[in-house]
């Protein structure tokens, strides 16, 4: 498969020669593992596991081990993992525009991802459609946070909206609102009998009575209680790489009948063998006090080769949020610090969106870059994208024509995308600890 960069596209941290070098291959090379992936988003958790992208040198650097390609002495691509993507799902346009465009290169047509809401998907299922691939190993997925998010109204299985993201107007939820979207991903389980499944939702979740219990136990009921649920675990991303203080709940399920002899009995102890740990250990000293560990990676580490938006040549650094300062007593209104790790990435209207610089004006204290004339400014969809650890070279900023006057994606729609994304980064963790322990687990 050749990369044929767009010719009105030029991305600032790796050149095109640099691309074409890491894109050179002319075949995907089959890969033995199945993965079906639910409420996919532009594929954070998909890009992880599928492997083979740019990455920032100091976010792998502890597993030199990863490493395929140096790029320069700032950016690596990481090595391919065994798993291949078979099916992938999510209702938003612009998840589907980005992910498509993106995957490409590593072989997958765009009829690969599937637009309708899981609801209708299942349902179609049962009415005799084949829906899903046969031979599924792994089932991925970040079912729908905003309802147990700190950020948000916290309904939880009360959810105002539907399946296909639409007001709930009768009294009562059902098993087909937002909240509830994980049962159904518990139902393409039952379906697809997946070897292993890893389910992703915000840390809110954990402090919502017994939601986090309820959730872990349906998951159990999966193929006839034929699952393993180990006690789900939050990951801090600065801890595996990420620059940013991203905090995720994990639950992962292993099927049973898949399994060696003697490996169910240790996987239901109360203290696991960590031979047998299916959860990735961390590699950055970031909130763990750990001096063994590596230093955190920083802002500074991923932003430092950006061009300001009036000089870049890449759509996604070029358009970016013009909302107003708001005042300190808003959200979204502080300044990165560029020598920590940056802000949790939401998934929010531009005015929420943190400051690259802002202003002396309005506390402002990146002086040496305001005193060269530099603007206040929002982060751009770019820096965002970077500090969730996507590769320089995914496009999220689509424009239609070659004048920037249109777009197929916006800054807008790039914002949201990148914000409801997990950090390919920690999913790669996951994804490759998942593989290691693959023949130990598994008949």
């Amino acid at each position: 498969m050749k990369y044929n960069i767009n010719q009105s596209v030029r991305f600032d941290i790796v050149s095109e020669s640099q691309l074409s070098l890491i894109y050179a291959q002319e075949e995907t090379c089959q890969k033995p593992l199945k993965i079906l992936s639910l409420f996919s988003g532009c594929g954070g958790m998909d890009l992880g596991f599928e492997g083979g992208f740019i990455a920032p040198y100091k976010s792998v650097a502890p597993h030199p081990e990863w490493i395929e390609k140096q790029i320069s002495e700032d950016w690596v691509s990481v090595k391919p993992t065994n798993f291949s993507i078979v099916f992938a799902n999510d209702i938003l346009k612009e998840a589907s525009l980005t992910w498509t465009r993106f995957m490409k290169r590593y072989g997958y047509d765009p009829s690969l991802y599937r637009t309708e809401s899981i609801v209708d998907l299942v349902k179609q299922h049962k009415n005799g459609v084949k829906v899903f691939p046969d031979n599924v190993d792994v089932v991925v997925g970040g079912f729908p946070c905003q309802d147990f998010s700190v950020a948000g109204k916290r309904k939880g299985f009360d959810s105002m909206r539907t399946h296909d993201g639409k007001i709930r107007t009768a009294d009562l939820p059902t098993e087909e609102t937002r909240g509830k979207l994980y049962y159904w991903m518990k139902e393409v389980i039952d379906i697809t009998k997946p070897k292993i499944f890893v389910a992703e939702n915000v840390k809110g979740l954990v402090n919502m009575g017994d939601i986090k219990d309820i959730i872990q136990a349906d998951f159990s009921h999966a193929d006839g209680d034929g699952y393993i649920v180990l006690p789900p675990q939050v990951l801090h991303a600065g801890n595996y790489g990420v620059p940013e203080s991203r905090e995720r709940v994990i639950f992962i399920g292993i099927r049973k009948n898949a399994l060696k002899e003697g490996v169910a009995e240790a996987l239901e102890n109360e203290n696991i063998p960590e031979n047998l740990y299916p959860y990735p250990q961390p590699t950055h000293n970031c909130t763990l006090n750990d001096k063994t560990l590596a230093a955190p990676v920083v802002l500074r580490d991923v932003l430092k080769l950006l061009k300001e938006p009036e000089e870049s040549l890449d759509p996604s650094q070029r358009f970016y949020s013009k909302a107003k300062y708001m005042g300190s007593h808003c959200q979204g209104q502080k300044e990165i610090d560029m020598n920590a790790i940056g802000p949790t990435i939401r998934s929010e209207h531009h005015g929420n969106i943190e400051y690259r610089r802002l202003s002396l004006e309005h506390g402002g204290t990146h002086t040496d870059e305001l005193r060269k004339g530099l603007q206040e400014r929002r982060l751009t969809p770019r820096e965002c994208a970077l500090i969730q650890t996507f590769p320089p070279d995914y496009q999220f900023v689509i424009p239609q024509d070659y004048n920037w006057k249109r777009f197929t994606v916006s800054a807008s729609g790039a914002y949201k995308v990148i914000g409801n994304a997990v950090p390919p980064i920690l999913a790669y963790h996951i994804a490759m600890r998942i593989q290691n322990l693959w023949s130990t687990l598994f008949k």
